[in-house]
């Protein structure tokens, strides 16, 4: 049996669907409070009958700060696909991103050597690698620095990661995957279906920056494969292309049939964005579309090399052109559904 954090997420749920494919007995967590809208939604995106698939699954109610929940939940798991985390770029979240990012995976990593777990798949970020130098591309070796670029979130996966590298130490089977940005179709209200509604909506300006986009489903892939390898104590980049952001929303207009954001925010832009947007957050009690971690971001070159994958695995991407294909034409369909 395979044990799943993160199940009711974007990429949790595409995991779902494909471990549940290849016949395997599955046990995922769910707090209280999940929901499953997302879910099903992406379990429809496979098949037409979501809920015979989301019927195999056994769900466990609980919580990975509950130390003393986590030993019950693993009782005859033999594999762990940690791909729970809080993604948030607000300051306000900092002492919550650091509690449920770097502290649930400690709980989880200990949980998984105590009950002799033969391998966890980590679902890191490429936001815990280390930025290069003179905009060299990005690598497994790239070396973390201390630097203002360093987003709360990128902080947390940095040391949720250190976690995962200390249980291996200790003995843990473990490997670990970097992905980029992550495209692909079921989302509505954040990742790919934000920006699809934002070009939806008129989007007029987009940002200098540079960065890695890679297909949900090749995320999933790596990480079965991964799990189902004889390696362990590596961790590996899931980039397919990298890409301006001017580029990534220009193909989002196109199978959309809708204009492309014509202007370029340039930084000084942004600058006053993120700070407006500041304003009217607290104004309105709401949290801020753009703040001014996302502002640097947007506006930073990223390139990130697939190298290792490609030469170690064999591995082959979707190409991103398809992958924001899928992605606007189901967007469409669900919301015609809604």
């Amino acid at each position: 049996m395979v044990f799943i954090t993160g199940g009711t997420g974007f990429l949790g749920a595409h995991l779902l669907h494909h471990l549940l494919e290849k016949g395997k007995r599955i046990r995922a967590l769910k707090r209280k409070t999940s929901k499953f809208d997302l879910l099903k939604r992406v379990f429809s995106f496979y098949t037409n009958a979501p809920q015979i698939m989301l019927n195999k699954i056994e769900w466990v109610e609980g919580d990975i700060l509950d130390v003393y929940s986590l030993d019950k939940m693993l009782e005859d798991v033999t594999g762990i696909y940690h791909a729970a985390a809080m993604v948030s770029f607000q300051p306000a979240d900092s002492r919550i991103l650091q509690n449920i990012n770097i502290k649930g995976t400690a709980n989880l990593v200990n949980a998984a050597l105590d009950k002799k777990i033969k391998k966890l798949c980590h679902v890191s970020s490429i936001a815990a690698i280390g930025r290069a130098d003179n905009d060299k591309p990005i690598n497994e070796r790239t070396i973390w620095k201390s630097s203002k670029k360093n987003s709360n979130y990128a902080i947390s996966k940095y040391w949720a990661e250190k976690e995962v590298w200390r249980g291996i130490e200790e003995g843990l089977n473990a490997v670990i995957v970097n992905p980029s940005i992550i495209v692909g179709p079921g989302e509505i209200n954040s990742g790919t279906g934000k920006m699809i509604s934002a070009v939806l909506n008129g989007l007029r300006f987009h940002t200098a920056g540079i960065n890695g986009f890679v297909d949900v489903r090749d995320v999933v892939k790596t990480m079965i494969q991964l799990m189902e390898s004889d390696i362990t104590g590596e961790r590996f980049i899931v980039s397919a292309e990298n890409l301006t952001y001017k580029d990534f929303f220009n193909l989002i207009a196109q199978y959309l049939d809708k204009p492309a954001p014509r202007f370029e925010a340039k930084q000084w832009m942004s600058e006053i964005a993120w700070r407006v947007e500041y304003i009217k957050g607290l104004i309105t009690n709401t949290k801020p579309l753009i703040t001014k971690e996302t502002a640097k971001t947007a506006n930073n070159t990223y390139i990130y090399s697939n190298k290792k994958l490609i030469e170690t695995q064999g591995f082959k991407f979707i190409p991103i052109k398809e992958s924001v294909k899928d992605s606007c034409e189901y967007f469409l369909k669900m919301e015609i559904l809604v």
